[in-house]
């Protein structure tokens, strides 16, 4: 199963975080699954880091690099993914959202969050 963390949900699992449901923990430890992180949190987590918030207290280039090195793919933004927010209905309007929502659709993998909102798109597949 390829699974696309939502950035909440990467921040978690990179900083073994209490907060990840045990079911998140247990697909993404699980080695049959490829986990995937968008090029999109890593932006997010530059801008809002960057902000000084609280939340976001990670350096992005350390983050990006032990993703990497522990197997983690990267999914890239591409033209297929920006035009297919286009299609998606406004239910959020947080723009790195709706790019991990299109991104999860287009590429037909399973989107981690636990954001009730991002959960309510139609057409996304979650665990």
């Amino acid at each position: 199963m390829r699974l696309l963390l939502d950035t909440h949900v990467l921040l978690w699992a990179a900083g073994a975080n209490a907060m990840l449901p045990a079911a998140f923990r247990g697909a993404i430890e699980d080695a049959g699954n490829d986990v995937l992180f968008s090029s999109a949190s890593i932006w997010e987590i530059a801008i809002k880091q960057g902000q000084g918030r609280p939340d976001f207290h990670v350096d992005p280039h350390v983050l990006r690099q032990r993703l990497l090195e522990n197997g983690y793919g990267e999914l890239p933004i591409n033209g297929e993914h920006a035009l297919a927010v286009a299609r998606l209905p406004l239910l959020h309007k947080d723009p790195f959202d709706r790019i991990l929502v299109a991104q999860a659709i287009v590429e037909g993998v399973r989107l981690l969050s636990v954001d009730q909102m991002v959960l309510q798109y139609p057409g996304l597949m979650t665990i």
